[in-house]
């Protein structure tokens, strides 16, 4: 198909740009896809009846964008296609609200990001120039960090500039993201490209203030640290320097948590802290207990450290030991129900603490000889050795499902790579070579990276850690028509993990053979399970991944969908009603698709009940708290089992889930062998990022009559200080 007369169009600006057809039959296709159509080959036949049209009303003139769009309206009403008609119409106002918002926002958009996206790369991740006025677009942002994690291929004979286009067009496309502070800094002068350290607490004074030091320079760059204060003596202790008394562990959490807010991370993100006890601590029951009813160490998660024992007398009804980790002798006995009781009864009310099992982790733990791991990054996903930290990237599962092509009024047939049953697929050929960029990727970054201590590079560089993990799995399996409270999600889970694991540790193993294994091999849980070479120590974990979340348009992580309707607050004093796009496509194709329908379910964020949507599509889209905690916790524990280091994951429990309810959660977790669990019952903090509407008319709730969401949140915990 060619223009024929039309040879240029005017743009909105003013300017004149050549005519492509091309991108006609594009936004045709879009039309009739967001309505469960299959675009090919009626898009090429409506946009040639288009260009028909423009060449019979400007016969050797130039249109302009509008009139073309207009003309692309009148030939799909006119078509069978009339829902992507209404489709193509609901897209251009709504394209249209987004050019206004972002003339406010001052950032020029090259790639056609959401708004949502854009106001989180303006606030966290665009370069500013002295005044604070962004230079550079979304585009450039992906163009700078590729150029610089790219650098690093020259060191070892390899052409900077193939990486760096690889790099570029996973970014671009959104199809993977690195965590923040490598979008943030790659290329900058700060330079720090990874978000997750742990910092040792010795039980000293000129020790542990070296450690808030050290925090506040990683934090200052964007960095999460995780401590362990089992090393401090209990309170009461004896202090030999001034034969005085120790004052505890939990006093000199509040010295972290204070410099934390006074150190904005750049000034781009608040500083964030994991803070762990052993549960044989003499202090452990303090330890529990530290965040409820008060608003102190906001700057911190904390979690027991849970040692073997103490679960398995927590099944037996036994008592443990508590040790003085000043001289090793036993402190003292505890009932473990007891314990695990006042565990429960805090994350209850106040969402902390987590547990991590401490033992478990170690019995994994790929460099051994370097000592045990004692704790994790601040949302639990990455155990790590003191000094140690390590860079995390995700791949969208979400923007990899191949859709069969359904028989509807617009025609068309399955796209070619959809299985040949014409149901969706996992593209794994895809997944496939995208691990392999981001595993190369991620690798890279290690080498580019610039660390702000010498302990901490020595570390990082003798274990080369990186974590690749996975988001968008919740709205991946709505596209593979799987409810995510499912045996067959469960399977789904496995499977994806499970190829995505073994992809990383072959790509993993393919690198050291041609730059080397990680310093650290010798010795390590690798070459005892017969590897030959390996670059790096870990390979995999699930992150949170909350701004890039947004960044990407789609769910945090592996959480499920917090919301199929919501108002987002997406600038100061701007909201807007945001819908599931996987909801509306179906919406619209089964033709129950309303705004009034849409702004109504964003009342609950449900469709439980809503007798307005068929049954079926009632049973797909379940959300957060639809979801049994149980579920929540299989699901994290079918990861688990393909995933080097840890999984981040809220169980989201509804406002009036029992004490008894978080206890068993807590049980299971450890019966099913997840490195850790996080429980958040909705309501338990005053200050959130999500808050729930009630039913209508119903004004006297937090969320105004409406589910409203803060404009980083993308799912999982909905408080401030779980987000990093």
């Amino acid at each position: 198909m060619n223009g024929g007369q039309i040879t240029s169009i005017r743009s909105r600006d003013g300017s004149f740009m050549p005519f492509d057809a091309g991108r006609i039959e594009r936004a045709i296709a879009r039309a009739i896809a967001a309505t469960g159509g299959a675009a090919e080959p009626l898009a090429d036949k409506l946009a040639s009846q288009v260009v028909g049209q423009l060449e019979s009303q400007f016969p050797g003139g130039t249109p302009d964008v509008e009139q073309i769009q207009d003309i692309v309206e009148e030939v799909l009403m006119a078509s069978p296609c009339k829902e992507a008609a209404r489709a193509y119409m609901d897209y251009r106002r709504g394209r249209s609200e987004i050019r206004s918002a972002r003339e406010f926002l001052g950032v020029r958009d090259d790639l056609k990001l959401p708004l949502n996206a854009l106001t989180v790369l303006k606030k966290r991740y665009l370069a500013k120039d002295g005044q604070g006025h962004v230079t550079e677009t979304p585009g450039e942002l992906f163009r700078r960090v590729a150029k610089h994690v790219a650098a690093p291929e020259s060191t070892y004979g390899d052409d900077p500039a193939t990486a760096e286009e690889q790099f570029f067009t996973v970014m671009a496309s959104r199809e993977f993201l690195p965590n923040s502070p490598t979008l943030m800094n790659a290329g900058t002068e700060l330079g720090l490209l990874s978000a997750c350290f742990v910092l040792p607490v010795p039980d000293s004074i000129p020790g542990i203030f070296d450690s808030v030091k050290y925090m506040a320079i990683i934090h200052q760059a964007g960095g999460g640290t995780g401590f362990s204060f089992t090393h401090l003596r209990p309170k009461g202790d004896l202090v030999g320097t001034t034969h005085g008394v120790a004052s505890g562990p939990v006093s000199f959490m509040g010295a972290f948590d204070s410099a934390t807010d006074v150190v904005k991370q750049g000034g781009r993100r608040r500083g964030a802290n994991m803070g762990t006890l052993r549960v044989d601590h003499p202090d452990i029951l303090e330890f529990i207990g530290a965040k409820s009813g008060s608003e102190r160490l906001a700057n911190f998660n904390i979690s027991v450290a849970a040692t073997d024992e103490f679960m398995e007398a927590v099944r037996v009804d036994g008592e443990y030991a508590l040790v003085n980790p000043r001289t090793g002798d036993v402190a003292g006995r505890l009932r473990a129900q007891s314990v695990m009781e006042a565990i429960a009864s805090s994350a209850w009310a106040s969402g902390d603490p987590g547990m991590i099992f401490i033992d478990r982790i170690n019995k994994v733990n790929p460099t051994p000889a370097l000592g045990p791991m004692e704790t994790t990054n601040p949302c639990g996903e990455q155990p790590l050795l003191p000094y140690e930290s390590c860079n995390l990237g995700s791949i969208d599962l979400s923007k990899l499902v191949i859709q069969g092509g359904a028989s509807h009024a617009c025609g068309g047939t399955a796209d070619a790579g959809a299985a040949s049953d014409g149901s969706p697929r996992i593209d794994w050929e895809r997944l496939g070579a995208l691990v392999d960029i981001a595993v190369h990727f991620l690798d890279n970054v290690i080498d580019a990276n610039r660390f702000p201590l010498a302990q901490i590079k020595a570390m990082t560089d003798g274990n080369r850690k990186i974590g690749l993990g996975v988001m968008g799995f919740a709205e991946a399996l709505l596209r593979l028509g799987i409810r995510y409270d499912s045996d067959e999600a469960l399977v789904k889970a496995e499977e994806i993990m499970k190829f995505i694991q073994e992809r990383a540790v072959a790509r993993s193993a393919e690198i050291a053979r041609r730059r080397g294994s990680f310093p650290n091999f010798e010795g390590s849980l690798w070459q005892k399970r017969g590897y030959a070479q390996m670059r790096n120590a870990t390979v995999t974990t699930i992150a949170p991944t909350g701004t890039i979340s947004v960044i990407s348009g789609t769910s945090s992580g592996i959480e499920p969908l917090f919301a199929i309707s919501f108002i987002r607050d997406v600038m100061e004093g701007t909201q807007m009603l945001e819908v599931s796009s996987d909801f509306e496509r179906v919406a619209r194709q089964r033709g129950f698709y309303s705004e009034g329908l849409m702004m109504e379910i964003s009342r609950t964020g449900s469709v439980r009940g809503n007798m307005a949507v068929p049954e079926d599509v009632r049973d797909l889209f379940v959300t957060a708290m639809d979801i049994d905690a149980e579920w929540h916790v299989r699901m994290q524990a079918a990861f688990q089992k393909h995933v080097d280091n840890a999984v981040s994951k809220t169980v989201n429990m509804p406002q009036q889930a029992g004490i008894d309810d978080v206890r068993r959660v807590f049980l299971l977790a450890w019966d099913l062998g997840c490195k850790g669990i996080t429980v958040f019952r909705y309501g338990s903090r005053r200050q959130q990022v999500l808050y729930l509407g009630g039913t209508a008319g119903d004004e006297t709730d937090n969320g105004g009559g409406h589910v409203r969401a803060g404009p980083e949140f993308a799912g999982g915990c909905p408080v401030v200080d779980c987000e990093i």
